[in-house]
């Protein structure tokens, strides 16, 4: 691949946002207290408070899977199992981390469009009690979905209302959820205190950061012992103030917003101009920064080499585009052309 040249494989192949990077260069002198305990670190997490809630505990960690991992085994036991959507990341892609690590049982539910309803969740409901099941502990549910749908208010607090009553835990992977508060016009909080979630995996980098990831207890009896976890799980950073500043820079000028506003849109425009190819068929709603789509066979490869991608579902040549916070419309249009080329030469 060429360098600087621009895909549509992950927002994560995406570079740092300017800001981001000069507010880590601007902090970059002298000497600061380690692992957390300085005031660039607290700045970020009474930011955090601003946009989630005022009582919740955060944990700053280097990655979206160490937060997943973590904010699991906080809230389990090993004997626990796990109700995610069949297609979620901590299902298909953690390579089982979140089952070496605590233990529990994943129970998957099939999704066509990357959500799971109560309906489905009760398929998991039986064996309470009995010695011989793994007994239910925490739903999880993503925002944005791996296929880029967006969970509703509504369809969020009928999970959590269930999660609540059966004594579960509803955990949300919010890797992409600034995608998915944009998309519905509305806040963080909204999203996630307001709605019931009691337990975030909260992620800028994906967003225009690097390496800033974040566990968040919507109650802090379930965090009474994170810091331990945190640090046996190797997800405490000793140079926190590097991680913590990347969060100040992107809620303090909004560039959560703008980027993921961008990235939307630029998801909207890509579908709205393959929509007109006979060929191609988009399969998912375009709700946040991804378009899925089922292309013809013989034009994946040839496609792939001047635009790299993911195969999403081989059986069926669908395809996944991601957009990014430096996608430009530049990008889209050459990628159009390039995809109308390779469709007229079959």
């Amino acid at each position: 691949m060429e360098k600087n040249k621009r895909g549509f494989a992950s927002d994560n192949n995406a570079g740092v946002h300017p800001q981001v990077l000069k507010a880590i260069a601007d902090i970059n002198t002298g000497h600061v207290v380690g692992y957390g305990d300085d005031n660039y670190t607290a700045e970020a997490i009474e930011l955090m408070k601003k946009h989630f809630g005022k009582n919740i505990e955060v944990y700053f960690v280097f990655t979206g899977t160490g937060a997943n991992v973590l904010g699991f085994k906080a809230v389990s036991r090993s004997y626990n199992s796990i109700i995610c959507a069949e297609s979620s990341h901590i299902n298909v892609d953690e390579c089982g981390a979140p089952e070496k690590f605590t233990g529990c049982k994943l129970l998957s539910i099939d999704s066509t469009d990357g959500k799971i309803s109560v309906d489905k969740i009760k398929k998991h409901m039986h064996g309470i009690g009995f010695e011989h099941h793994s007994q239910p502990r925490v739903i999880s549910i993503t925002q944005s979905t791996e296929v880029g749908t967006v969970y509703k208010p509504e369809e969020i607090e009928e999970i959590a209302d269930f999660a609540h009553t059966n004594n579960l835990v509803l955990h949300m992977d919010g890797a992409r959820l600034s995608n998915a508060v944009v998309n519905l016009d509305t806040s963080f909080k909204a999203l996630t205190a307001d709605t019931g979630v009691d337990l975030l995996s909260f992620g800028l980098t994906k967003n225009g950061a690097m390496l800033a990831e974040a566990v968040v207890f919507f109650d802090q009896k379930l965090c009474r012992d994170f810091k331990y976890i945190r640090k046996q799980g190797m997800q405490l950073g000793s140079k926190m103030r590097f991680m913590a500043v990347q969060f100040t820079a992107m809620f303090r000028d909004e560039i959560w917003k703008k980027n993921a506003l961008h990235a939307n849109e630029m998801a909207k425009l890509l579908a709205e101009k393959i929509s007109v190819f006979p060929e191609v068929k988009i399969t998912q709603k375009v709700e946040s920064n991804g378009v899925f789509a089922i292309i013809p066979e013989d034009v994946i490869k040839p496609l792939q080499k001047e635009f790299f991608f993911y195969v999403w579902d081989e059986d069926r040549s669908e395809v996944r585009w991601m957009t990014s916070f430096d996608t430009t419309r530049d990008d889209i249009n050459r990628f159009v052309d390039a995809l109308k080329q390779k469709l007229r030469c079959r």
